[in-house]
């Protein structure tokens, strides 16, 4: 316990150290995890991180789906009815563009195997959920129509993503049709069921909001691994038939925001960073270099000229298209999934991992320091106090 206890402290120094930095340099408190994570394990080493742990990837996971939850519940069914062409059509050129684009250079540039190369495109097609709700929370641009189409448009790339990785490579076995069912009964069920239930038991002492959607995040997201899914897609989904009931309870929100980047989140962002390997990035470069331009460079092109087309300034467009460029949660596990199934083998997805991790950091950097769209921006903290 004296170990485990040892661990969780350093991970919570990183954690503040990196929040320090973030609010000294005026920069995401994400990004400076992702950052830490990579400086700690190459300073300390991953044994004395203990990022192997169960209890660490554990923490992790629930972090990433609770973000993904947050971020879904921010998508208003009322707007999406306004904005879903816009955001569908930024959402599926994030995904086409890259897709086909990496998994050509892959096979055509670097000499990978056709099924290699098409794993790789799909890794390198993703867009980070984490990274885009946690910068526009934090700059306010949650509470802009800019914001929530840029969160339904990642939802549309990730959906895309998983859909293709489980009609590509994963066969569909009695477990994936059980799950399906049982998904959609709950799925159906939940906007009826819980503002009911938070009418009665909202607001006490014991949490018992908090407890029950812990519950049905935790029940979808394990399922969602038993039919060899992803958790935090059961925490995007849930976020979004929820939206009414709990995207209007702030002070719901306000709870729910404490737990998870006051806690969760970090061990979420501080692993990732962790996976990078600074030595093995030194030692091959080439490939991770070559996937990181491919990607953020396709990603551009497909996004840019439809922003534009639905209205965005040179500005905004640009800055989409960069943060559309970050990569995190689905870009590595599309590459686990890679190298777990023999189709690609470990230099490759070396290459891969450390491409989708550099993206959460180096697209992100260049938006904000270039193409922050100040003039949508709004004051969280404002926001906040007007539903207090």
């Amino acid at each position: 316990m004296t170990a485990a206890l040892s661990v969780a402290a350093l991970w919570m120094a990183l954690a503040l150290i990196a929040a320090l930095l973030a609010y000294s340099l005026r920069v995401s408190s994400a990004l400076m995890e992702i950052i830490i994570g990579i400086v700690a394990q190459l300073l300390l080493g991953a044994e004395i991180m203990g990022a192997d742990s169960s209890w660490i990837k554990m923490l992790s996971t629930v972090g990433a789906v609770l973000l993904t939850f947050l971020a879904g519940s921010e998508i208003d069914p009322d707007f999406l009815k306004l904005k879903w062409r816009e955001a569908g059509a930024v959402g599926l050129a994030s995904f086409l563009v890259p897709f086909f684009a990496c998994a050509a250079a892959a096979h055509y540039l670097l000499g990978w195997g056709s099924t290699a190369s098409w794993l790789a495109g799909l890794a390198m097609s993703t867009t980070s959920a984490a990274v885009i709700y946690a910068i526009t929370l934090e700059l306010g641009l949650n509470k802009t129509d800019y914001g929530k189409t840029l969160l339904v448009a990642t939802f549309v790339t990730d959906v895309a993503t998983v859909l293709t990785l489980g009609l590509t490579f994963t066969p569909f076995t009695m477990h994936t049709f059980i799950a399906i069912l049982i998904a959609g009964a709950v799925l159906f069920a939940l906007p009826k069921v819980a503002p009911l239930f938070f009418g009665r038991f909202g607001g006490m002492l014991a949490e018992i909001e908090t407890k029950f959607l812990l519950l049905c995040l935790l029940a979808l997201g394990a399922l969602a691994t038993w039919a060899d899914s992803e958790a935090v897609l059961a925490g995007y989904l849930i976020g979004m038939v929820l939206a009414g009931a709990v995207g209007k309870n702030h002070a719901l929100l306000r709870r729910l925001r404490t737990l998870t980047f006051g806690l969760l989140t970090p061990f979420f962002f501080i692993l990732v960073g962790s996976l990078v390997s600074l030595p093995a990035l030194i030692a091959a470069p080439g490939a991770a270099i070559f996937f990181f331009i491919v990607k953020v460079a396709t990603k551009t092109a497909g996004i840019f000229p439809v922003a534009r087309h639905f209205g965005s300034t040179n500005a905004e467009a640009m800055y989409t298209s960069l943060l559309m460029s970050t990569g995190l949660t689905f870009g590595t596990i599309a590459a686990l999934f890679g190298l777990r199934h023999g189709i690609i083998n470990e230099g490759q997805y070396s290459s891969l991992v450390i491409a989708v991790v550099s993206t959460a950091v180096g697209p992100t950097v260049i938006a904000n320091l270039y193409f922050l769209p100040s003039h949508l921006m709004t004051s969280t903290q404002s926001s906040e106090e007007e539903h207090s």
